[in-house]
């Protein structure tokens, strides 16, 4: 089975990283949410992209210096159209409550790689687990000095590591950390790339794919999940 990953939720269509869009991929066919994790001030873990809030809202400066009181009083959907005013930064948990209504997997990006989060890995698998949601996520990182402490953390927590390209032979790399899975830049794989780390028994889980013919290409080849802004475009193709 391949998991429809709709990245940062229906965010082609709908403000990423907002309870819309995560409820409208569901709605969509998305059969897995990929989320990005941040901290504010006080330590609540939320769920945005970058490390400022600049893009996707009305204010500026670094989500770590927001307390979440007035993290959640930002507009996080004026940005994309007047129709999506007044949409928020949703907390980690408000997500994993909702998921729980539900059969949707969870690929978590901890945004530790910029700004090093103290104690965010912990503070996730303790969210987590709180919400019994362990057998239904995976994290990821490009910071994979993260990914190895959430295994310090809990060797039973599974992890993708995030990368661009020029990774030599990455079922090996993945292997030497204890990874579950890959998680490629799609344009940095091909059959024999696939081949090898399928050869390993290692998941490959790429980024992002909005283009139907390379939907299309993955699909034959067999990984293990696709992220995608456009998860009605893949729903189709994989007729379900």
């Amino acid at each position: 089975m391949i998991i429809n990953y709709a990245h940062r939720g229906a965010s082609g269509t709908y403000p990423e990283n907002t309870m819309l869009s995560f409820e409208k991929a569901f709605e969509l066919g998305a059969s897995g949410i990929e989320t990005d994790v941040q901290m504010t001030s006080d330590g609540v873990l939320v769920l945005i992209h970058d490390e400022r809030v600049d893009r996707t809202t009305d204010r500026i400066g670094f989500v770590k210096d927001y307390t979440y009181n007035d993290i959640r009083k930002l507009d996080a959907g004026s940005w994309l159209s007047d129709e999506f005013q007044n949409q928020r930064i949703p907390s980690f948990e408000e997500l994993l409550i909702f998921m729980k209504g539900n059969n949707l997997f969870l690929n978590l990006e901890l945004k530790s790689n910029i700004i090093q989060y103290p104690y965010i890995e912990k503070k996730v698998i303790e969210t987590i687990y709180k919400y019994d949601m362990a057998d239904r996520t995976i994290l990821s990182s490009f910071n994979h000095y993260s990914m190895v402490k959430c295994k310090e953390i809990d060797k039973n927590i599974k992890i993708g590591l995030l990368y661009m390209s020029g990774l030599y032979r990455p079922e090996h790399y993945a292997k030497f950390v204890g990874a579950e899975a890959l998680h490629p830049y799609f344009y940095s794989l091909n059959e024999e790339i696939i081949r090898g780390i399928k050869s390993e028994g290692i998941l490959i889980n790429t980024f992002t794919v909005n283009d139907e013919k390379y939907m299309e290409m993955f699909i034959d080849s067999g990984i293990d999940g696709i992220i995608t802004n456009y998860p009605e475009k893949l729903y189709k193709l994989l007729g379900v």
